[in-house]
């Protein structure tokens, strides 16, 4: 299998060396790029054309909200991972809106950062169980304001199923198990639910799970 191509985005050069020697001591990495600015990242991302972009949010030049808008723009199915000391949720909420496929923090263990990196490469959100639950209570918040139009949109009732269970944030293989079927059925049932409601990612899915009322403000990491 090949290895997972990660780049780094982040003006300290430092932080940069200290998680490409993390990622390159493990052999389904491969540290292909770094960037120092979201200018630079952009240029780069185009370039190189990582499966995993690890982001920070504040750099000079370009943030990396911006960085994000830029690569999603041109790369709608890059896969932009924040990495951040930020625990604001309007950093957060920014992020998500930009395009991101998930939010850590830079004080998240080692070994969750790996595992992280490999949950976005296969397509999920990496994302923590306090974060999903502060997505989806400010996500309740905004569908409270407007009626919430049908929700199902021309899905399937297992389409509905699946994406009620990603909304919950279960994994592809959770959510196999849930419905006994296969992870590349969950695979399948996903890529055709986010076509049909005109969706980029797994974050976004579960956003308009919550807006459209797919799923209860407490159900997320039940």
């Amino acid at each position: 299998m090949d290895p997972i191509r990660v780049m780094l985005v982040d003006d300290h050069m430092l932080f940069r060396r200290g998680i490409a020697e993390l990622l390159r001591d493990q052999p389904d990495f491969e540290v292909v790029g770094e960037a120092s600015d979201g200018f630079e990242a952009v240029e780069r991302a185009r370039e190189l054309m990582p499966d995993v972009i690890l982001m920070d949010i504040y750099m000079p030049r370009c943030d990396g909200l911006q960085a994000t808008r830029l690569i999603r723009a041109e790369m709608p199915y890059a896969r932009i991972v924040i990495l951040t000391v930020s625990e604001e949720d309007a950093s957060l909420f920014e992020a998500i809106k930009a395009g991101a496929r998930g939010y850590l923090l830079k004080r998240i263990s080692p070994e969750q950062l790996s595992e992280m990196v490999r949950v976005a490469a296969r397509g999920e959100a990496p994302i923590s169980p306090r974060t999903a639950s502060r997505l989806v209570e400010e996500f309740a918040r905004l569908s409270s304001r407007t009626p919430a139009p049908d929700p199902t949109m021309g899905l399937s009732a297992r389409e509905r199923e699946v994406l009620a269970l990603v909304a919950q944030g279960l994994s592809n293989k959770q959510i196999a198990t849930r419905l006994f079927i296969s992870e590349n059925t969950v695979r399948n049932h996903l890529r055709n639910i986010l076509e049909k409601l005109h969706l980029h990612s797994r974050v976004e899915a579960v956003a308009f799970a919550v807006r459209r009322g797919l799923v209860d403000e407490g159900e997320p990491g039940r």
